[in-house]
């Protein structure tokens, strides 16, 4: 049985639409994006592979395309929206980073996939680095010990390529996203590798500077969350736009008796160090390049964010079929326990970084407080759920900026403003 796939987004969808293309599981059957030269670049992609597809320009029609699965990759504050949708229509769904804007969002969906009965999956890629991969191997193999403290890191300069993921919309959701919204990249491997969860968090920013300011970003240059996990490990997760190159996506993790972590600068995730206590109080390390332990001659279908685009849409086309690899596709409690401690730790920030409790949407009795809680910082938001940008004094942009980012990036495409 092929597992029939539709995709919404074709910009960061494309890593996608080459594993499905390709996949021996899955017939890709539909394309939606707003953008036709996308959808001309997936239509040329596909079809030198042999395969062939419809494409969309208006999401109602694709909803309607007879589709088992949907891979989400549109705007990441706009994923929870369609997947609870798409959901309650029978059909499975993977949704790309972040999985909700708000704690609303996050009722709705946890309640659409419990009702729905369909698989729903979490395509947070940065769990299925050759890295990260084997440091959840290792830590429930019990090769450190109990885990005592984490820290993640995902420091990504985007300055050059603001004009590329933003377009020039002033309301595009980079531009009005808060410093620790975009956080289950460096949060989610810990919450994967340990099998913890986030119980409280307190959130910490810096402020904005003028470089971003100029393509048209209002929120703090970096966020850090300090959290308690539920088995009372501490973690620290760093994320934002500070100045590094190459960028920082690092995992360490301490056990009672070790640690390991990836690389930080040479190899980065395709290479990991492991210390282990020996019975002296010595011990010994060792540092190694991880080999794929999960479908290693499929995998080279697609290198995408180093492997971990093709393992999300594979794990996930396992689960569907009922196979034993499915498990290491992540839930939807899961990918709240790594994308909540985002708005609860922007909320102590803006209340002078006091602990916030992340709640367990596991529990049902807990969800009642949370449906009606509509805070973003969107500017779609209803003026009285609407949070300020940062904590810091909101800069003030005018639509000049973004007529000047817009234009930049038109004439990358070869295109004139209109």
């Amino acid at each position: 049985m092929k597992v029939k796939v539709g995709v919404f987004g074709a910009a960061r969808g494309l890593n996608m639409i080459n594993v499905m293309s390709q996949h021996p599981d899955a017939e890709l059957v539909a394309i939606c994006d707003k953008y036709e030269p996308l959808l001309e670049r997936s239509r040329k992609a596909v079809g030198e592979k042999g395969g062939k597809l419809t494409c969309y320009t208006d999401f109602e029609s694709f909803f309607h395309h007879d589709m088992d699965a949907v891979v989400l990759a549109n705007y990441a504050n706009e994923h929870a929206l369609f997947a609870a949708r798409l959901l309650r229509s029978g059909r499975h769904v993977i949704s790309e980073v972040l999985p909700v804007e708000t704690l609303a969002q996050a009722v709705d969906l946890v309640e659409a996939v419990e009702a729905s009965g369909k698989i729903y999956a979490y395509a947070e890629n940065y769990c299925y680095f050759m890295a990260t991969q084997e440091m959840k191997y290792l830590y429930r193999q019990g090769e450190i010990g109990e885990f005592m403290h984490g820290e993640g890191e995902y420091v990504h300069d985007c300055e050059s390529i603001w004009p590329d993921i933003t377009y020039g919309e002033k309301n595009h959701w980079r531009n009005n996203m808060y410093s620790t919204f975009y956080c289950t990249h460096s949060m989610g491997p810990l919450v994967t590798i340990t099998g913890t969860r986030p119980v409280r968090v307190v959130g910490f920013e810096t402020p904005p500077v003028e470089n971003m300011m100029r393509n048209g970003y209002k929120g703090g240059t970096s966020g850090m969350i300090l959290a308690q996990m539920s088995n009372g490990a501490t973690v620290k997760s760093l994320h934002g736009n500070l100045k590094r190159e190459p960028g920082s996506i690092w995992y360490s993790i301490y056990g009672r008796k070790g640690m390991m972590e990836s690389d930080r600068w040479g190899e980065g995730v395709n290479r990991i160090h492991v210390f282990r206590e020996g019975d002296q109080l010595t011990g010994h390390d060792v540092s190694y390049s991880p080999r794929r332990r999960f479908a290693a001659k499929l995998a080279y279908m697609s290198e995408g964010h180093g492997g971990g685009d093709f393992y999300t849409m594979h794990f996930f086309l396992e689960k569907i079929l009922g196979r034993p690899d499915g498990q290491e596709s992540i839930d939807v409690y899961q990918a709240l326990d790594m994308g909540l401690p985002g708005p609860l730790a922007y909320r102590s920030i803006l209340g002078d970084n006091v602990p916030i409790e992340v709640p367990d949407f596991r529990d049902k009795g807990i969800r009642e407080k949370y449906r009606n809680d509509h805070l973003s910082t969107s500017p779609a938001t209803p003026a009285e759920y609407r949070l300020p940008n940062c904590s810091f004094p909101a800069p003030e942009i005018p639509d000049s900026t973004y007529d000047e980012v817009r234009r930049i990036w038109l004439e990358k495409q070869n295109m004139k403003p209109v």
